[in-house]
């Protein structure tokens, strides 16, 4: 016996000695106990983990029936931590509205319930997307071989692509800095297939996705450092010894995180969030104010932290938030989800990861700040410009090259690529302060090529996303599709091509 506890312990023989004579001898029982602990080690396979899964694997149902002017997207399955952002991404990255949610995650057993329309209010009636929505939340919680490649091929730039290099930046926002950054990438032969930009506080962050210009793929390891320096550059030019800014280029990671959540770390880790302030007056509806109201109560009887926000309504809200919770390390056990008019409520019912409530007062003010910034960031301020051209080696750098040119500052931008064309969204605004000219539009419009589309909101001073209507189009003489840009869009335009592999399901 002593010799298979020796040699499952895998001692040196004279700390062996050590214990056998001396320590055995009086406390035997202690001894043995310590050996165990070392030796004895209980195999846990990894297949355990998602037991539970395999036992209950989740069900989506998709019902049409319950209403007439929206979706139901009902989910039962047992729960983790960040179960919820997934199923939220998942309706987000296809562009669906969320109007009205109920979750429900108590007891390690997650019944959450989401009403969906399109952009257009319409009831979800397509067979294959639905079947995509059924296979694209249980491919989160499955790890679905078959179906993630999928996901992450297309859509971009969500999610990232495996062809691809990312470049993230984050520092102080000035004009033309989008500019000067893709300059950069173009001269050194890096060509940008996709980029996302957000800008908030004064502070700015953006992820390029790049490739070899001549050969295409990934960017030589060689070139990397000179690459990530050049940009280091130009990022330093404008900022104080103790600015904050980053600048990283990195190979693409399987599994990395989505590239929205991405954005949203990015600018809390630059600290985007501490000169936000809620709105005076409470959660209360405020005639005249459309700021955002947090208030976070302790609930003892319950053990749960009630975190209610009242805002102005805006897509991918709902995914905003969450996404900030996730992140901070508070798991939603309960949350109801509304809208009246253009105004949203959300209350969620949450507690640590570890457990507990936020028990500081400077605690809960952080999770106030943070949240604010999620609501805002994607509230954009200026003129919405949809540009829809040919793709080409260096286009972002002559596009943002024009803007600059014209005195317009980039405050948002999103763009992509649709087979040999390029097209993208971008939010932009004079320097001076003035309005954006027809005249200044018509000038772009002939440096770049293509089309371009002016999109206004009806709300004045901010577009937050919310009921934009096409006053003005500028195209060449060419005839150009409609460029009404939407990464889910891009997708949508996969999934038709993919529709013939789908299997019929009835909503």
């Amino acid at each position: 016996m002593y010799k298979r506890v020796q040699a499952a312990a895998k001692m040196d023989m004279d700390d062996w000695n050590f214990i056998h004579t001396y320590s055995y001898l009086s406390h035997p029982r202690k001894v043995l106990r310590e050996i165990m602990d070392i030796t004895y080690r209980p195999y846990i396979d990894p297949e355990f983990e998602v037991l539970i899964e395999r036992i209950h694997p989740p069900r989506v149902c998709v019902d049409n029936d319950t209403y007439h002017d929206c979706t139901l997207v009902k989910v039962d399955s047992a729960n983790k931590h960040g179960m919820l952002l997934e199923m939220v991404q998942v309706l987000t990255d296809l562009d669906l509205v969320i109007s009205k949610s109920y979750i429900s995650s108590d007891g390690g057993w997650l019944m959450d319930v989401f009403h969906v329309t399109d952009q257009q209010g319409n009831k979800l009636t397509d067979e294959s997307l639905i079947h995509y929505i059924q296979e694209g939340i249980c491919a989160n919680r499955q790890a679905s071989r078959e179906f993630k490649p999928i996901i992450g091929r297309e859509v971009r730039p969500r999610h990232v692509s495996t062809e691809h290099m990312a470049l993230e930046m984050t520092g102080v926002d000035r004009p033309g800095l989008l500019s000067e950054m893709t300059a950069v990438l173009a001269e050194l032969g890096c060509h940008v297939t996709a980029a996302v930009a957000w800008t908030h506080s004064s502070r700015a962050a953006c992820i390029l996705y790049v490739e070899d210009s001549a050969k295409g793929g990934l960017i030589d390891p060689c070139r990397v450092a000179q690459v990530q320096a050049q940009l280091e550059n130009v990022v330093e030019a404008h900022h104080y010894k103790d600015e904050r800014r980053s600048v990283r280029l990195a190979a693409p990671v399987p599994g990395q995180t989505h590239t929205e959540r991405r954005l949203h770390q990015l600018l809390a880790a630059d600290g985007d969030y501490e000169e936000c302030c809620s709105c005076c007056g409470g959660i209360g509806q405020k005639k005249g104010c459309d700021g955002t109201h947090v208030k976070i109560e302790n609930c003892k009887e319950t053990g749960y932290s009630i975190v209610t926000i009242r805002s102005r309504d805006r897509p991918k809200l709902l995914f905003d938030t969450v996404c900030t919770l996730t992140d901070l390390q508070y798991v939603v056990y309960h949350a109801a989800i509304s809208s009246r008019g253009s105004t949203a409520f959300q209350e969620y019912y949450v507690r640590h990861k570890e457990g507990g409530i936020l028990s500081s007062e400077g605690e809960r003010h952080r999770v106030t700040q943070c949240l604010i910034a999620a609501t805002e960031r994607r509230v954009s301020h200026g003129l919405r410009l949809d540009i829809c051209t040919r793709d080409r080696t260096g286009l972002l750098s002559d596009v943002t090259r024009v803007f600059r040119e014209s005195s317009l500052s980039i405050t948002r931008a999103e763009i992509g690529t649709r087979g040999k064309k390029a097209i993208g969204t971008f939010y932009v605004k004079d320097t001076s302060g003035q309005n954006v000219t027809p005249q200044t539009v018509e000038i772009i419009r002939r440096e770049i090529g293509g089309s371009i589309t002016v999109v206004e909101n009806k709300s004045s001073g901010t577009s937050p996303e919310g009921s934009p209507s096409r006053t003005s189009t500028s195209s060449s003489s060419t005839v150009e599709e409609r460029s009404s840009f939407s990464l889910g869009n891009l997708l949508w335009a996969q999934l038709e091509r993919l529709s013939s592999n789908f299997r019929p399901i009835k909503s």
